[in-house]
C-alpha cells in the first residue's frame, strides 16, 4: 500500500491473536489489489451485553486509484448470538475482497475495452520476407514498418506471401513495440502492389519499396 494501513481499537484491547489475524487478512486484501491507497480498520466494541447479535463491529475503508471509495462492514445480526471478534473480522474483511475483486474486474475490463478502441486496422505492403525464420515486415501507408509473425496471418497464408503483396491488418503494441496481426491478403498472392486495382489498394505518391 502506498500509506500502511491504520488499526484503531475502540472499547477492547488489542491482543497479539487478533493483531496477527488483521495483518494477515490485510496482506490478502494486497494480492487482490496491489495498489491500494489507504486503508482504515476500525474494530470496536458497541455494546456489552446486548440482547441479540454481536458486540462487536468492523468497518474497513480503503481507497482505490484513481477515486474509488470502498467500505466493508461486520456487524452480524442476531443469527448468531454473540459471534467470537474474530469471526467478525473475518466477515468484514471477506466483503472487502469481494468489492476489490469486483473493482478489480470492472478496471481490467475497461483497460481491455480502451485498448481495443486504440488499435487500428490499416493498409500495409510486405517488404521484408525471412520464411525460414517464420516472420517479416510489412509497411504502412503512413511509411511506418512493422513486424508480423507468421501466426498472425489469416488462412495460414504465410507462404504465399511475397515482397509487394498487399495485405490489411491491425497495428497494436506488443513487448518490443508495435507489431501487426490479423493479417490478411487483400490482393493476389505474390502480385506487386502496383498492379493491385486502386479500390483494393493504392501506395501512396513516393511510395519506395
Amino acid at each position: 500500500m502506498k500509506v500502511p494501513p491504520e488499526i484503531t481499537y475502540r472499547n477492547l484491547e488489542k491482543t497479539d491473536a487478533i493483531d496477527a489475524l488483521v495483518h494477515e487478512k490485510i496482506a490478502k486484501l494486497e494480492q487482490v489489489c496491489n495498489y491500494i491507497s489507504s486503508c482504515h480498520i476500525a474494530i470496536e466494541k458497541i455494546h456489552d451485553r446486548p440482547r441479540a447479535g454481536s458486540p462487536y463491529r468492523v468497518r474497513i475503508d480503503m481507497t482505490v486509484p484513481p477515486g474509488h471509495e470502498l467500505v466493508a462492514e461486520s456487524n452480524p445480526p442476531d443469527v448468531n448470538q454473540y459471534p467470537p471478534l474474530e469471526s467478525v473480522i473475518r466477515d468484514a474483511f471477506n466483503a472487502a475482497v469481494r468489492q476489490l475483486k469486483k473493482l478489480s474486474e470492472q478496471q481490467h475490463e475497461y483497460d481491455r475495452a480502451k485498448v481495443q478502441d486504440n488499435t487500428q486496422q490499416t493498409t500495409a505492403l510486405v517488404t521484408k520476407l525471412f520464411p525460414e525464420e517464420g516472420y517479416g515486415f510489412v509497411r504502412t501507408l503512413d511509411g511506418q514498418e512493422i513486424y508480423f509473425h507468421r501466426n498472425s496471418v489469416l488462412h495460414d497464408d504465410f507462404e504465399r506471401l511475397e515482397i509487394g503483396t498487399g495485405v490489411s491488418c491491425f497495428v497494436e503494441l506488443g513487448e518490443e513495440g508495435p507489431q501487426a496481426s490479423t493479417v490478411k491478403i487483400v490482393d493476389k498472392p505474390g502480385a506487386r502492389a502496383g498492379k493491385v486495382e486502386q479500390n483494393i489498394i493504392e501506395p501512396p505518391l513516393g511510395w519506395n519499396e
